[in-house]
């Protein structure tokens, strides 16, 4: 079975030094930082939306692989944790890295299956999730300003 590459575009228009209107499809959220680090506290801050957003792969890829493997599940709850250090956020001298050290997803099932069965359904998850592969694996992110065209196109759409 050939499956065609999924392409995904998300854009944020920024309307603070700490908010960005984001927009995906036909969906739109706020991306903002906490009071504390000068925000309005309007929506979850960036990291926060990366931990949901591995919660909310793993949800489908989890209910994906239960049904595969014959595992029912009456219920399930997802807990992302993660610590990071805002040293070279802050622009501070550190040997630590800008995002998390670590993340852990801890899932509570309600299921009559076995807890191997239930850790083979995570087992397999994680390999088949795709924001677990891009958050545990190294994924080239290229930064670059917008070409003029870019920039005219915009224009004209916006």
């Amino acid at each position: 079975m050939s499956v065609k590459p999924l392409k995904v575009t998300v854009t944020g228009t920024s309307e603070s030094p700490t908010k960005l209107a984001v927009s995906v499809r036909d969906f739109s959220f706020i991306i903002d930082e906490p009071a504390m680090f000068g925000g309005e506290d309007a929506g979850p801050n960036p990291v926060e939306y990366a931990l949901a957003s591995l919660a909310g792969c793993m949800n489908v890829v989890i209910h994906l692989v239960a049904t595969e493997q014959g595992v029912d599940l009456r219920s399930l709850r997802l807990t992302v944790k993660g610590e990071l250090d805002p040293s070279r956020l802050m622009a501070l001298p550190t040997e630590n890295r800008a995002g998390f050290a670590g993340i852990e997803l801890i899932a509570e099932f309600d299921s009559d299956s076995s807890t191997a069965q239930l850790d083979e359904v995570l087992r397999l998850a994680g390999l088949r999730c795709p924001v677990s592969d891009n958050l545990g694996n190294a994924t080239p992110v290229i930064v670059r300003l917008a070409a003029p065209a870019e920039l005219e196109a915009a224009l004209v759409v916006g």
